[in-house]
């Protein structure tokens, strides 16, 4: 399935996308995509009737928001493609980096990207997120976690380097949580029809210049192996996003300037969907 969430922030309402373009009204079923729906769905995978029996919606010249309401936790893993560490001048990582984000910073796929009021260095990021759909709690092998996860979303893991690096006082959250500075969906895409999500192409570009191009192949640590790991450091509630890296092609490169006021981002994760954000200045 593919899930979505339409109209204005703070009155979404959840869609069904089929793959003929139409979409459909899931209100009969649910309020909301979100953690409690998201659970119910992975004990009965046939809540969500068939589409013959949803209303359809026109959802055209409508705002998609992000596709996963009130996430209670965004965790987000560093340095996991190697090229990407080593562009950050940091050796590939022998464990799992985890860094938390606010989840406030959850906004629509096409919503603008809010420069900070002092921001020097406001970087993208396209990575694979991952949407928990049961709670997970010590799991026993990587091989557990795929009946824990709902689904897969396009993620901009968007970064203030300055505030990250040199400000930090040695922790990264103050340049990854300032508001809107996480652009999710246009889709969540469940588990079943994305696929391998180790095989997936990711690429981003800023003003319709290419930045980044690799696969989900070249993480560090993969899918299976970051929901186990985390899931013996906390719990992973239903709902919950984990961002599991980007690869090189950033601007923390050298290579490429930062983002500025009046620059268009644009994601795509291969079969997950495209997103296109504004840069604008925070005031």
């Amino acid at each position: 399935m593919r899930l979505m969430r339409i109209g204005e922030p703070g009155r979404e309402r959840p869609v069904l996308a089929a793959g003929d373009g139409s979409h459909y009204d899931l209100r009969t079923v649910t309020d909301d995509i979100d953690g409690p729906f998201l659970a119910a769905l992975a004990e009965d995978p046939g809540l969500v009737p068939e589409v013959s029996r949803l209303p359809r919606t026109d959802i055209a010249g409508e705002r998609t928001g992000a596709p996963v309401a009130r996430p209670s936790a965004v965790l987000c893993i560093g340095q996991n493609y190697a090229a990407h560490a080593a562009e950050s001048g940091a050796q590939p990582p022998e464990r799992p980096i985890l860094f938390y984000k606010s989840p406030n910073t959850v906004v629509g796929p096409q919503d603008d990207i809010r420069i900070p009021r002092g921001s020097r260095k406001t970087d993208w990021e396209v990575e694979l997120a991952v949407v928990i759909g049961r709670r997970a709690r010590y799991l026993n092998s990587p091989a557990e976690a795929a009946a824990h996860i709902a689904g897969y979303a396009v993620s901009n893991d968007v970064s203030e380097r300055a505030f990250q690096l040199e400000e930090s006082g040695g922790q990264w959250s103050k340049g990854k949580s300032c508001e809107t500075f996480n652009p999710l969906g246009p889709e969540l895409v469940t588990a079943d029809e994305a696929g391998d999500p180790q095989s997936l192409r990711l690429r981003s570009w800023v003003n319709g210049e290419p930045r980044q191009d690799s696969r989900t192949a070249d993480m560090i640590f993969g899918v299976a192996q970051l929901v186990h790991e985390l899931s013996q450091y906390l719990v992973l509630e239903p709902g919950d996003l984990i961002n599991t890296g980007t690869p090189e092609g950033v601007a923390l490169s050298g290579r490429f300037p930062y983002l500025a006021p009046g620059d268009v981002v644009e994601l795509e994760i291969e079969g997950l969907g495209r997103q296109r954000s504004r840069c604008r200045p925070a005031d």
